[in-house]
């Protein structure tokens, strides 16, 4: 059962001062959106250099991130349950808490070398950040005007992108810079001695990233967050007429019923494969001969671009939001990544590299707009469908499609595969986000001193 509601607490429904009013604990709750896009994005790093330490081919170092996603998929319904039971807050420290576990686990992971305990300890800490994604993205979705829902995470989502932005020169410095494969040329084969050194280049970030983690914790433990009002008399009463059997209250749950959360899922999916591709195969991309012709160090520094364009697009995209439907500025953005994925498909040198850099900008805002638009209208209901749309995530791993592609077309032409998921965004924005049987807002309480 949700957690109870203080009787002394007064519940603030789109307050018009709720931005300044709950302006500390977003602020708080921002550099968890920090920590788990810059952990996240650390991948973009560790997949090159785990590619040259176990000398995996395209698909093997996808199937890394495939890993990382599928616990996207295991822990999200599990989050929703635990969050119901013990409350955000308490979610958020056990979710820091194992992140911090699995960091320290990649730790012993380098030093033995493993891929197996490796593939583990990225698991570990995909369920962690699994669980903060199902706690705060709602969170901060309810916490203000409904209008501005999206305008609210987006701006939260670009200090995600700052994480992402800087990550990559943290991961190219600490991972690549100290070892033989990420210093030299592409095309050169280390020898088992110096993939043996390059494995232990892992132990020192992800030991910063552990302390980081841990402080995190405490402070969230010891910070006054306010409370969602409790709604689980209401969620209860919807799920009244869904029948008595297990199958028959999954088929007639008052969910399928929100045609912008049933179309907001793929979404999110398909949304995920065409970022984590991007992402993943970019260093590998623009150190090519015929696009770049970088190392991966300093392929590694030009992905800050990348990031960083998510994170401009993010804050312009809050702003542009307070002004216009947040529905018709996705479908111009995913029209604009489309474009720029073409020209990464048929372009070749600086063109080809920097048409992939900017794609970054036009994915700025699909996924904090698209989970915004797919709870909306779901009152009670927005905890089990916020579970369902980061359960989404685990489209990310299917980025391994794209890695079949890579080793059996091409690397440049499996980029036509995220031009297609732009093309979905875009039916999305234009018709699937429009919500049906909108129910009343969920409400949250005041914090307490």
């Amino acid at each position: 059962m949700p957690p109870a509601v203080p009787s002394s607490a007064k519940p603030l429904t789109n307050r018009q001062d709720g931005a300044v009013r709950y302006g500390p604990a977003l602020t708080l709750l921002a550099s968890l959106f920090f920590m788990w896009g810059f952990i996240t994005v650390i991948n973009n790093t560790l997949l090159p250099h785990l590619r040259s330490v176990f000398e995996l081919n395209y698909t093997q170092t996808t199937l890394i991130e495939s890993v990382w996603f599928i616990a996207y998929f295991v822990a999200s319904i599990p989050s929703a349950k635990l969050i119901e039971r013990l409350g955000y807050q308490k979610s958020l420290v056990i979710g820091l808490l194992i992140m911090a576990g699995g960091s320290l686990g990649m730790m012993l992971a380098a030093s033995i070398p493993s891929y197996g305990v490796t593939l583990t300890m990225l698991f570990v800490i995909a369920c962690g950040i699994t669980l903060l994604q199902v706690a705060a993205n709602p969170y901060v979705a309810v916490v203000g005007k409904p209008e501005t829902a999206s305008s609210r995470l987006n701006l939260v989502q670009a200090l995600n992108s700052a994480g992402t932005m800087l990550a990559p020169m943290f991961g190219a410095y600490l991972i690549l810079g100290r070892s033989k494969g990420g210093t030299a040329e592409a095309g050169v084969v280390l020898t088992h001695a110096e993939r043996l050194a390059d494995a232990q280049s892992v132990i020192l970030p992800y030991g910063l990233v552990a302390a980081v983690l841990l402080v995190l914790a405490v402070v969230i433990a010891k910070f006054p967050l306010p409370a969602m009002v409790s709604t689980a008399s209401r969620r209860e009463a919807l799920l009244e007429g869904a029948g008595q059997g297990a199958w028959q209250r999954f088929w007639h749950h008052p969910l399928w019923q929100h045609r912008n959360l049933v179309l907001g899922v793929p979404a999110i999916f398909i949304y995920l494969i065409a970022e984590i591709g991007v992402a993943n195969l970019f260093i590998n991309f623009v150190s090519q001969p015929e696009i770049a012709n970088l190392t991966h160090e300093q392929a590694g520094k030009y992905l800050s671009f990348l990031w960083g364009g998510m994170m401009v697009g993010r804050f312009a995209g809050s702003a542009i939001m307070q002004r216009f439907d947040a529905a018709k500025v996705l479908a111009l953005f995913s029209v604009g990544a489309f474009v720029v994925m073409l020209v990464t498909v048929f372009a070749h040198g600086p063109a080809a590299m920097w048409s992939l850099i900017l794609v970054g900008l036009f994915h700025s805002i699909m996924f904090p707009t698209i989970f915004t638009l797919g709870i909306k209208g779901l009152g009670p209901l927005t905890e089990e469908a916020s579970g369902l749309l980061v359960m989404a995530i685990a489209g990310g791993a299917l980025v391994v499609v794209q890695g079949y592609i890579a080793d059996h077309v091409g690397l440049q032409t499996s980029f036509l595969l995220t031009a297609a998921c732009e093309l979905y965004i875009l039916f999305y924005a234009l018709w699937g986000s429009r919500p049906t049987a909108a129910l009343a807002d969920t409400e949250v309480e005041a914090p307490t001193a």
